[in-house]
């Protein structure tokens, strides 16, 4: 293996040596401590070190870098005790995830680290939003992520590397491509010859060097992020290395070739970094004992510490607690009275337009929402008051867009993302469900993200224009669910969503963009999320709805006088206003639980399953729901109507007001 120094001092390469070392120790360490069965699990990378140590030097230490399992190197280099590692690995109360995720499932922007999640690919995203948040802000910056040559197959991987490309982020994608997927070899992974190839593709530069040669890691990752930091633009890097281990331990390495060992043994980059400094004259026996001594001192020390610190205590309420980031703003009121007529769909632009003058930090991503203005023309003219640097046209990428939008938030910024088509969110449920509304609870670490989801039924697109998929996200702890029926509480609910640290769907109803209309506030103003709208008062029945259903109840009781029902809108689902539902039932005696999306598994299960828990001494009748029929949604206008739960309202009530 041949090194080349540069003009590094001979100080500096003994400070790369005991960089290099102390990871390697450290895993020793672990294995010795899994064989005595006092830790439960670990990822090796012993043999990669290189790369971990090499990126990490070569990064300024503000400079964010996004690792994986075998990455232990960035960890130690950026200067985290071992105790604290030690304590994350073992879920105690010093770890940096209170024992609620394992190994490097974690961040902390203390070290400008952000760890992964165990779905492979969704950090490159990370990676993208966080380097965006530079960008705007003329920071000089690079952000450094990695991958393994597995992950390179996932979505994920081509959807940041295009993002960033398209918008010249100055990333340094790493590839590690240690040539095994757990047990699949890399000739069953892919088929072109060397994955850094792949750039050409993207317009990117690529390079591929040597992931166990540790000048060779820091030379080229300098060289790199020193110009991407003048000209910013994305690279990838592949570093060529071996897996001296299992996937994890338990897993062992049988299935792979023995003579691979003894090959990749001979690159050690450890052992031949050190002999490399033993030709040097720069390390001889002596040193490299008090070196070692040194760390065995201080790495017995320190795992003494996190194996005497505290157990988590189990408290129910600093649990449910965390699952979302503080939110400390009141409602804003209007300034003034005035008002002017607005339809729907201008009620969303006026609060967006608003919440964009507010903070100067809200950028707002989406597909054709910038000179064209958005599929339904809500941001039309936004570009030209707000410029393409806040108002960002994406490719065709879900996943990634999330993904970036959860990057700029942990970068200081706020992001709004708008899904064309609220079914089109599937695309990156993966970054919405295990990213967004987990990373509150994971590392205490805001997710500042809005999703626009235009939504709903009544125009004839079918089956994937036009799902109620509300239900998908009420289930998931950690995302606000917000979904307006009115023009007023369509501003005042999307600007409260906005000022939200937490991360809130935001349903809004496509039918109604133009069907409606009333008097809006002029001034920028919000409404509580989570307080439901009483818009009826009767003593019959009450009527629990949101969306379309509400208008829909509002019709039919219009039409029916003779029926006194108490009609509330919940405008919020997660959370969802429990009191003033409970009061009303106590109140009537009878439910209705009416909504647009299919009845099973449907929200309004949810409702009634409370309501039957809670105020169940107090009802007349079963409590009934309308709900759309348990099939796709059809095309055909009158296949349409026949779907929608609208066509059974009348039969739900005539039942239970005769029960």
């Amino acid at each position: 293996m041949k090194f080349d120094r540069k003009d590094l001092s001979d100080s500096s390469l003994l400070k790369f040596y005991k960089h290099l070392l102390k990871p390697r120790m450290i895993e020793e360490k672990m294995l010795i401590l899994l064989r005595q069965g006092k830790i439960g699990k670990w990822f090796s990378g012993i043999g990669q070190e290189a790369i971990a140590v090499g990126t990490t030097l070569a990064m300024r230490p503000h400079e964010f870098i996004l690792p994986m399992h075998r990455n232990l190197g960035v960890f130690t280099s950026r200067g985290i005790p071992l105790s604290r590692l030690m304590a994350q690995w073992q879920g105690k109360s010093s770890g940096f995830t209170k024992g609620r995720d394992r190994s490097f499932h974690f961040g902390t922007k203390q070290f400008n680290i952000v760890g992964m999640i165990s779905h492979l690919g969704p950090q490159l995203a990370l990676a993208d939003g966080i380097a965006l948040a530079d960008l705007l802000e003329n920071k000089q910056n690079a952000t450094l992520v990695f991958t393994g040559e597995g992950a390179t197959s996932e979505g994920d991987f081509h959807e940041a590397l295009n993002v960033a490309a398209v918008w010249d982020l100055p990333v340094i994608f790493i590839i590690e491509n240690n040539a095994y997927g757990l047990s699949t070899p890399v000739n069953e992974q892919y088929r072109c010859k060397n994955l850094v190839d792949r750039a050409i593709g993207y317009g990117m530069e690529g390079y591929q060097i040597d992931g166990n040669n540790i000048l060779e890691v820091y030379n080229t990752i300098s060289d790199i992020a020193e110009n991407i930091r003048q000209k910013p633009r994305p690279v990838l890097v592949e570093c060529m290395t071996f897996r001296m281990r299992g996937h994890e331990e338990a897993s062992g390495t049988k299935y792979i070739r023995q003579e691979l060992f003894t090959e990749w043994e001979k690159k050690d980059p450890l052992n031949n970094f050190e002999q490399y400094l033993r030709d040097e004259k720069i390390l001889n026996e002596e040193l490299i004992a008090e070196i070692r001594d040194e760390f065995k001192i201080e790495i017995e020390a320190e795992i003494e510490l996190a194996f005497a610190d505290d157990e988590v205590p189990v408290n129910t309420a600093i649990e449910v607690g965390d699952m979302y980031a503080p939110s400390t703003a009141e409602p804003a009121e209007a300034v003034s009275s005035l008002k002017s007529e607005r339809r729907y769909i201008d009620a969303i632009t006026d609060g967006l337009r608003q919440s964009m003058q507010k903070y100067p930090k809200l950028v707002i991503m989406g597909q054709d929402i910038a000179e064209y203005g958005g599929a339904f023309k809500i941001t039309q003219g936004f570009v030209e008051e707000f410029g393409k640097g806040r108002v960002r046209n994406t490719p065709i990428c879900e996943s990634a867009i999330v993904g970036t939008a959860l990057g700029l938030s942990i970068n200081g910024y706020k992001a709004i993302v708008e899904m064309q088509f609220a079914d089109f969110v599937t695309c990156g449920f993966n970054q919405i469900i295990n990213n967004l509304a987990k990373t509150h609870y994971r590392w205490a670490e805001k997710a500042d993200v809005v999703v626009r989801m235009p939504t709903g039924a009544g125009t004839g697109a079918g089956p994937f224009h036009s799902q109620s998929n509300e239900a998908w996200f009420t289930k998931t702890p950690g995302l606000k669910i917000v979904y307006p029926a009115f023009p007023s509480d369509a501003k005042g609910l999307l600007a409260a969503a906005i000022d939200d640290p937490n991360p809130v769907i935001y349903f809004e109803h496509k039918y109604l963009y133009r069907a409606i209309a009333e008097p809006v506030h002029d001034d920028y103003y919000t409404c509580r999320i989570g307080k439901a709208r009483l818009l009826r008062t009767g003593g019959q029945m009450s009527i629990i709805t949101y969306g379309l259903g509400v208008h829909w109840a509002l019709e039919y009781l219009n039409a029916h006088p003779e029926i006194s029902a108490d009609l509330i809108d919940l405008r919020t689902l997660q959370p969802w206003d429990k009191e003033s539902v409970e009061n009303s039932v106590k109140k009537t005696g009878r439910v209705l639980i009416l909504h647009e999306d299919t009845l099973t598994s449907g929200f309004g299960g949810e409702i009634s399953a409370h309501i039957a828990e809670h105020c169940f001494e107090f009802l007349d009748a079963p409590i009934k729901r309308c709900a759309s029929l348990d099939t796709a949604i059809p095309m055909n206008k009158a296949l349409e109507n026949n779907f929608l739960a609208k066509s059974r309202l009348h039969a739900q009530i005539d039942s239970l007001l005769k029960y």
